[in-house]
């Protein structure tokens, strides 16, 4: 991993400027749902629970404007490119893709008061990759499994992504802000709802044991569960079910993951350390890397 000086333009900002034209265009293939587990991923939304989700931190590396790397701003919301729906590669000034287990998102917007679905909506979305690091910041000269996508008029986004690693003090997850448009979604400020999926413990645990890439997986997972995690342990048994991803597939093909996202437009937007504090040893989602 070497940092290209060059390359770090974090924080120019035409990027909604050139993307917003295509997006029409693009609105079809985002709704397109691809990958293992498709017929199971077209299940209703007024079938599926709406349990608003609680606002989680986006942790140390959001790369929303909201803190810096190298002293510099880090906000890929305003660089071209970053509406997409496939996440594995870097855009813009960068270029290189992210390894790992294929991972195809179906996220369901959702008002909760009333399950409506929410269109027109833009939900930013990131991970690290299959070592636990993460583009921009621990790999610097990358941008990818970082993107915004668009909800269709069921409230629906597809995302094409990897499956992510686990590292030291945090239980798997994957970051997601949510926003009442693109045009919007340019800070992490604006936020309407910041919070993180979770990983199911059955399906990571194959993914760490069977591929040799996320070398380190099952060693950091065995260290960690929800009880103890510092985001999710102070959920409730009901959100937690609703913000752990439904997955189908298998740990070579790939997996095909759905989840509701229902927001609470007035919820309390106070961040709260889990009973768990601290991860041991600090962990990496203490750090924060100004």
């Amino acid at each position: 991993m070497q940092n290209n000086a060059n390359k770090n333009t974090h924080d120019h900002d035409h990027g909604f400027k050139h993307d917003l034209p295509k997006l029409i265009n693009r609105r079809k293939f985002l709704g397109i749902a691809t990958g293992v587990g498709a017929c199971a991923m077209a299940m209703p939304v007024w079938a599926q629970s709406c349990i608003s989700l609680p606002w989680e931190t986006a942790g140390p590396y959001p790369a929303d404007g909201s803190n810096r790397k190298n002293l510099k701003i880090v906000n890929v919301l305003k660089q071209e490119g970053v509406i997409r729906s496939d996440l594995r590669k870097s855009f813009g000034d960068y270029s290189g893709e992210a390894v790992g287990v294929p991972l195809n998102l179906k996220l369901t917007l959702l008002d909760a008061s009333g399950c409506v679905p929410l269109s027109g909506y833009a939900i930013y979305l990131w991970a690290c990759d299959q070592v636990g690091d993460y583009s921009l910041y621990d790999i610097t000269d990358q941008n990818y499994l970082r993107g915004v996508g668009v909800s269709d008029e069921n409230g629906v986004v597809h995302f094409k992504t990897n499956y992510p690693g686990c590292y030291d003090g945090r239980w798997p997850h994957i970051h997601f802000e949510v926003f009442k448009d693109v045009s919007t979604a340019v800070s992490g400020d604006n936020a309407l709802l910041t919070a993180q999926i979770a990983m199911p413990e059955v399906s990571s645990r194959l993914v760490y044991t069977k591929d040799e890439r996320y070398r380190n997986g099952i060693k950091n997972l065995n260290r960690i569960n929800l009880d103890i995690d510092n985001v999710f342990s102070d959920n409730t048994e009901q959100q937690l079910a609703q913000q752990t991803l439904n997955v189908v597939g298998d740990s070579v093909v790939g997996y095909g993951g759905t989840l509701t996202i229902p927001i609470d437009f007035n919820a309390d937007r106070t961040v709260k350390i889990g009973p768990g504090g601290p991860p041991p040893g600090g962990g990496k989602s203490w750090w924060w890397p100004f």
